[in-house]
């Protein structure tokens, strides 16, 4: 915002030495002194939102009133405050960045239809588009792994580049990082994020959102910032304030410090069970207490990561000396440091030992010291489990019924992996349990140099052990930048983990997000004609059923350190503190504590890793860094010239048909119910993802096309093209639609023929018969990533609301932007309690007057009239 138009009617401008000259911020103490309410103890987090609403008041967007009511908010006795959220950036990858320029380039044309300039379509604030989900492990167990999965990345997303190229050149503000550069959150971390931001003479807290769930991250470095949909994305790119509710804060304690061993990775997993249980979704959580002074910020980075996994909006750690130290190392500029330090000083935002601890809603405590060894899975990240306890709670959850949370399998035939020493690829037979994949992924781990270090010590004691990888395991290293290369290879710890398989296999987001590339060819033959239940152990965030590989059941999260030990164990079902990981070359028995690293071992090892000169390296010029990226052509200047043969980018409908005028809101009447769904329905379930089948709508679509199955890539890849991503709407092979019992799958009932039939064929019914369509769904609805096409292609399926017993916050800002009412049933109540089945007939009482928090009448007729 100009500086001429801020209201400033607080009095707060103030002037700062910016090193250059004089800049100028708005001092969060005055309102202080002008007794307008008492900050010194409001929680850093709402602190960093109170200077974002002084600052941007303007008596239009932001109002006086708006900063009174945020300044005068109680955390203790939190009431309904709405704040306008005005973020300094955004940040995108590009599965959700190519969806959202593809909508500016459709604002565009839609504009130039109306006679508009179509440069008024721009980006007003910075945004960052990084490229790092469209990388498929390919090839692995490979030194020729990361150039041959670089060349087939080009060779699927020539089309997505191109337009991502355009859009590089035709938007103002828009950076665009290459492929093989790292993954969005940790080139954010490591290089895009200021901490503090200076925009003409104004001086403020660096803030963002980002179309990626894992936005979070960036918490760890006192940035706040959080995930979206991309039609929020959109709108804060245009200049729009994000309205949200000042949020209940829950203050998490921390004492002690991690025992010998323990990880970053074990702690977060600790934790994200810990609010799970607590409940925090829509709710800011905030780190405080002494043992935040023993956490670097790759450690609270970790933490901060996870915050979607415990369902927090945020896991938020104040600037303090750890702050400015990761600033450095990573090869900041000192002056930048410099005013860092200074402004966060005087602006109260700065943590020192000796404060007073903030008032919150709620405060949790955790000793560090208690956090031992875990996993979690082996469908959810907040299902820890500890290491001892794996091997029976591994035959428990194989053997126990779906209905219990297991996967109902017969005893497996032999022991599992270590059953199988001395054999080969082709003379393997699997049993239940066994490792299919072990990988180092994801932004969770990646940034973090002590589970990086500590996963190469391990594999460098394990070869000289005389220990491998079992030749069934699809063993992949993804790191989330080339720093963590530099300083792998300066530890010398590189050819030790390729040495069991560990090779890089790309720069970005890999197995996490279901990238894991395809099976060896026998191995899922027999997963499939055996119905074996294998595992996949990986370094990641997310480990929801189908996701990481459609072979694969069960999934683990787990520090890189016992990924290397499951890839060497072979299976799940072993006790790795009691049972040897394998037998040495002399016949010694070896055990995970003979080669598990020390904290010493680490320690010597990141001061490697802590070196300046190799983050300027890896990230001087890296938007122009790769030469097949700079050698993409552009087509189209201002307006974006649309191909109608593409099956990549297609001008979506969302405003073809685009007026000057606003329809009313109306009544939704005689809806039926396109699906009608339990609890914890992910986005994963809703939004087209991962592999596309050849007998699904999608499917039929490409093959109708004349695109071979080899070429069809995946949904995320496809995001850009509309009439691929509505057909895969709610088609997740695991999606259980109670429309349509006894199926699994995109499958549900027509009702007025009874026929079953693919959930898009049904819509595509209903459209022509007029009929609007619902939802009907229970807790937890569209929890997971920040996916915009789940609210997307339901909209376009023709669904009008969604009635559900709790939503995840970004999924129902999605439908909202999209125009599809989500309805909440009051506590309590629940599709069960009305006797829903789903064949009732719907009337839903809405009209203009339509406010957040109202009381809807809906009702619900069934055949017979009652």
């Amino acid at each position: 915002m100009p500086n001429e138009i801020r209201s400033n009617t607080f009095g707060a401008r103030t002037a700062i030495n910016v090193g250059s000259g004089t800049g100028y911020y708005y001092r969060l103490g005055k309102l202080s002194d002008d007794g307008i309410a008492d900050i010194a103890r409001m929680p850093f987090s709402l602190k960093v939102l109170l200077e974002n609403v002084l600052r941007n008041e303007d008596g239009v967007k932001v109002s006086r009133d708006d900063v009174l009511n945020l300044a005068r908010f109680n955390p203790a006795s939190p009431s309904e405050v709405e704040i306008p959220f005005m973020p300094a950036r955004v940040l995108m990858q590009d599965f959700t960045g190519v969806p959202a320029i593809v909508d500016l380039a459709a604002l565009r044309s839609a504009m130039a239809r109306l006679g508009g300039d179509p440069k008024r379509i721009n980006p007003l604030i910075p945004v960052d588009l990084i490229i790092d989900h469209s990388v498929q492990t390919d090839m692995a167990n490979s030194p020729d792994a990361l150039a041959f999965n670089a060349n087939r990345e080009f060779e699927r997303n020539r089309e997505r580049y191109e337009f991502l190229h355009w859009g590089q050149r035709a938007f103002g503000n828009l950076a665009v990082v290459p492929p093989a550069s790292g993954i969005c959150h940790q080139v954010n971390l490591e290089y895009i994020a200021n901490v503090v931001q200076q925009r003409e003479t104004v001086v403020f807290p660096d803030s963002l959102v980002g179309t990626d769930s894992h936005t979070t991250m960036i918490n760890g470095l006192g940035v706040i910032g959080w995930g979206v949909g991309g039609i929020e994305a959109e709108a804060a790119m245009l200049g729009q304030p994000l309205f949200m509710l000042a949020p209940e804060v829950i203050g998490v304690r921390l004492t002690g410090s991690l025992q010998e061993g323990v990880t970053a990775t074990d702690l977060v997993l600790v934790i994200t069970a810990m609010l799970r249980k607590r409940g925090v979704v829509g709710k800011f959580v905030e780190y405080f207490g002494p043992g935040c002074a023993t956490m670097t910020v790759p450690d609270r980075a970790t933490l901060a990561n996870m915050s979607p996994e415990y369902g927090a909006t945020m896991g938020f750690f104040p600037v303090d000396e750890q702050t400015l130290t990761y600033l450095s190392y990573t090869g900041r500029p000192p002056e930048l440091v410099d005013l860092v330090e200074r402004y966060c000083k005087e602006q109260g935002l700065f943590h020192t030992d000796g404060m007073p601890d903030p008032i919150f809603t709620d405060v949790l405590e955790l000793d560090l010291s208690t956090v031992e060894t875990s996993l979690a899975g082996p469908r959810r990240p907040q299902d820890r489990v500890a290491l001892e306890a794996m091997k029976n709670t591994w035959e428990r959850v194989l053997t126990s019924s779906p209905t219990e949370g297991g996967f109902g399998a017969s005893a497996a035939p032999n022991s599992g992996g270590n059953g199988h020493e001395g054999v080969t690829m082709a003379t393997q037979e699997l049993t239940h349990g066994d490792v299919v994949i072990a990988s180092i992924t994801s932004c969770t781990n990646t940034s973090n140099p002590s589970v990086m270090l500590g996963a190469g010590i391990l594999a460098k004691k394990a070869v000289e052990a005389g220990l491998g990888s079992k030749p069934w395991v699809k063993t992949s290293l993804g790191p989330g930048s080339k720093v963590v290369t530099d300083y792998l290879d300066a530890a010398g710890l590189t050819p030790y983990l390729d040495k069991l398989g560990f090779y890089v296999v790309g720069y970005g987001c890999l197995t996490c997000i279901g990238n894991s590339g395809p099976l060896a060819d026998e191995i899922s033959k027999q997963v499939h004609d055996r119905s074996l239940v294998v595992a996949a152990v990986l370094s990641g965030n997310r480990n929801f059923e189908g996701r990481i590989n459609p072979d694969v059941k069960a999934s683990y999260l787990a520090s890189p350190a016992l990924v290397v030990a499951y890839a060497i164990a072979g299976t799940v079902d072993i006790d790795l503190t009691a049972e040897p990981l394998g037998v040495s070359d002399t016949g010694r028995r070896i055990y995970l504590r003979d080669i598990w690293p020390t904290n010493e071992e680490i320690d010597a090892c990141i001061a490697m890793a802590r070196d300046p000169e190799e983050f300027r390296k890896e990230y001087a010029g890296i938007e122009q860094s790769n030469p097949v990226w700079n050698a993409i052509p552009t087509h189209g200047g201002d307006i974006y010239e649309w191909d109608a043969a593409s099956t990549y980018i297609q001008e979506p409908p969302f405003f073809t048909a685009m007026t000057t005028d606003v329809t009313p809101i109306e009544p939704i009447c005689g809806a039926r119910v396109l699906a009608m769904l339990g609890r914890s329905v992910t986005t994963d379930h809703i939004s087209p993802a991962g592999a596309i089948s050849p007998e699904s709508p999608a499917g039929r679509f490409l093959r109708d096309k004349g695109i071979a199955i080899s070429e069809f890539n995946s949904y995320g890849s496809r995001r850009g093209n509309d009439q691929v991503m509505t057909r895969g709407t709610f088609a997740n092979v695991r999606l259980k639609n109670l429309m349509a019992p006894g199926t699994e799958g995109g499958w549900t009932t027509y009702i007025p023929t009874g026929d079953v039939v693919d959930i898009y064929e049904a819509s595509l019914r209903y459209k022509q018969d007029g009929t609007p369509t619902i939802i009907l769904a229970g807790a937890d609805y569209g929890m997971g990533s920040s996916r915009d096409w789940a609210a997307k292609g339901t909209y376009l399926l023709g669904v009008r609301a969604v009635l559900a017993e709790s939503y995840e916050r970004i999924h129902r800002s999605n439908l909202v932007g999209m125009g599809v009412l989500p309805l909440q049933y009051r506590p309590g109540e629940n599709a069960a309690t009305f006797g829903l089945t789903g064949q009732e007939e719907f009337t839903i009482h809405v009209s203009d007057d339509l406010r957040p928090g109202d009381q809807i009448h809906v009702e619900a007729r069934t055949a017979g009239g009652s």
